[in-house]
């Protein structure tokens, strides 16, 4: 705030529209409501002006902004539209504030890079707050968030991250560095493997959990089958699905290391190239993940049916969203990997 020459002046009500209030106005009725009606900075309307006469208001003072500096609203604005792209939209800046949220219609990954937001925030007296790069985004859900922290900010405070923005696209082509990536609907393969579960021993309760996680992203298992913990079986069921043309094969059970879990071995059987068996991440360290004739195969670990977050959790939403996974993503999962309950 250092070097500002915001000035206050005592101006009619009736001619204060637009104008910025200089401090805190307080309503008052008697053994009903006493508190504040409007609050520094707020900028008035003509709706406001009746309010205003109601509590005596005949003169109000007013924040006079010198050449060059923004009220926070305005401030907020400029920086949030500087971010914009197809698949955003704005909130109306309130308190210093503009919310960037998602204008698809399904969930979405969230694309940003941190170096940006790092680069905006070492401005001072301005902030910017996102979600981490690849979380998923909900249809109208908020991917960041612009922030004025005082009521008056130079001007330069705005063009220094316009600015920062700009050179961002110059260099990607065009995009920004806040972005959605929209998740395909899937139709996936569902092979539960395990001989209590294929025999009716006991219930499959992995089913009803990949399902749920599966269509809370917009996807569908469009057919589940089961195997005993047979090989040779369930790589026979895996060329099936293979065959029927799905998006996406998830074969669940068998997959830790005790000498009767067959899967693991299964899966590179039916010709799956295996980019990882394992992730350092907890829960879901034994996900295997690869691919057959480019179609995205895993391998689920029984965490799945009773943790509310694991390495699929990670992983499934990037696999819809069309990347392609690879060594050193799942490399990557081991910094943030531990989530505790």
């Amino acid at each position: 705030m250092s070097g500002l020459r915001t000035r206050l002046k005592e101006v009619p009500v009736r001619e204060a529209v637009g104008l910025v209030l200089a401090h805190d106005l307080t309503q008052i009725i008697p053994g009903q409501f006493k508190g504040r009606l409007f609050k520094k900075g707020h900028v008035v309307a003509e709706a406001d002006i009746p309010k205003l006469l109601d509590i005596g208001k005949e003169h109000i003072y007013i924040m006079e902004l010198a050449e060059g500096e923004l009220h926070e609203d305005d401030a907020a604005g400029r920086m949030a539209r500087a971010f914009m792209d197809d698949g955003l939209l704005l909130t109306e800046p309130h308190e210093g504030k503009v919310a960037i949220k998602s204008a698809l219609a399904v969930p979405a990954l969230a694309v940003i890079d941190p170096d940006v937001v790092y680069a905006i925030n070492e401005l001072g007296d301005i902030a910017l707050a996102t979600l981490r790069t690849d979380a998923v985004v909900k249809p109208g859900g908020q991917l960041a968030a612009t922030r004025v922290i005082p009521l008056v900010v130079p001007e330069a405070k705005a063009a220094a991250v316009e600015t920062i923005v700009a050179d961002y696209r110059a260099r990607g082509g065009g995009k920004g560095p806040l972005g959605l990536k929209p998740l395909r609907k899937f139709r996936i393969g569902l092979l539960t493997t395990g001989g209590e579960v294929y025999s009716g021993r006991i219930e499959d309760k992995f089913g009803p959990a990949v399902r749920r996680i599966v269509e809370a992203l917009g996807s569908e298992v469009a057919e589940q089958r089961f195997s005993p913990d047979d090989r040779q079986t369930i790589v026979k069921e895996i060329h099936y699905f293979h065959r029927q043309s799905y998006d996406m094969i998830i074969v669940t059970g068998g997959m830790s290391v005790d000498p009767d879990d067959r899967t693991p071995a299964a899966i590179a059987e039916a010709g799956a190239e295996i980019v990882s068996y394992g992730t350092p991440m907890l829960p879901g360290s034994m996900l295997l993940m690869g691919y057959l004739d480019g179609m995205p195969v895993m391998g689920l670990p029984g965490c799945v049916m009773h943790d509310p977050y694991t390495s699929f959790d990670v992983l499934l939403p990037r696999v819809l969203a069309g990347e392609t996974i690879t060594r050193a993503d799942i490399v990557s999962m081991g910094y943030g990997g531990l989530h505790v309950r």
